[in-house]
């Protein structure tokens, strides 16, 4: 990648050219498919404020793109960073990662005869 003060390379430029493109696409498309409302919060967008409505990835696979949109809803601004948030959040405590919020398993049961000492107390 270019550095912030060097030019992009023409590559570079082609590249994001082609990315702006692509997700003007889909975009449009789900624009014309779904109403102008927050899958999440119900907000509904229009005028100049539609610009606050993105299209999230289910799957969180951008090159995803099934022509019956399958893959898409429409989220506002807030909704989808909070979506991507909770994603990148699951992915680090996933299962077997060395970050897991959960301890050990605990296989002592504390209360196991607890109805034999209540007895010997009687």
């Amino acid at each position: 990648m270019s550095s912030p003060s060097t030019p992009p390379s023409k590559l570079d430029r082609i590249l994001a050219d082609a990315q702006r493109s692509r997700e003007e696409g889909y975009r449009d498309k789900a624009l014309r498919m779904y109403p102008h409302v927050c899958g999440r919060c119900a907000r509904e967008f229009s005028g100049k404020r539609l610009s606050e409505l993105t299209v999230h990835h289910r799957d969180h696979n951008h090159d995803n793109n099934p022509q019956d949109g399958s893959n898409w809803e429409l989220l506002c601004l807030f909704c989808h960073d909070n979506e991507h948030a909770r994603y990148t959040d699951q992915q680090y405590f996933s299962e077997g990662s060395t970050a897991s919020q959960t301890g050990p398993k605990t296989t002592h049961k504390a209360f196991a005869n607890l109805a034999d000492l209540l007895q010997k107390k009687s």
